[in-house]
């Protein structure tokens, strides 16, 4: 058996088979990838922000407590991380 029939014959079964769906999948992937966020996912996002700023606003809350009732808690607590 020659060199080219050798290398002949797995090119055209890879050309076949394996390349298109190989690229099928690939332009699959990036259409999904282009249309972005479904409705679910942007519900559950804005959600998450929703919570975050709750969150935020807590510790801000509970910062300002901590700040009337010991004055010096942040200078300790940096103090501990050192």
């Amino acid at each position: 058996m020659s060199m080219a029939v050798f290398l002949f014959v797995p090119t055209i079964i890879f050309m076949t088979v394996v390349a298109p769906i190989w690229l099928i999948l690939h332009y699959r992937s990036k259409n999904r990838a282009v249309k972005g966020l479904d409705e679910g996912d942007k519900r559950e996002l804005e959600s998450l922000l929703m919570q975050a700023d709750k969150l935020t606003d807590r510790v801000q809350a509970l910062e300002k407590i901590l700040d009337v009732e010991s004055p010096d808690w942040r200078r300790r607590d940096n103090d501990e991380y050192r």
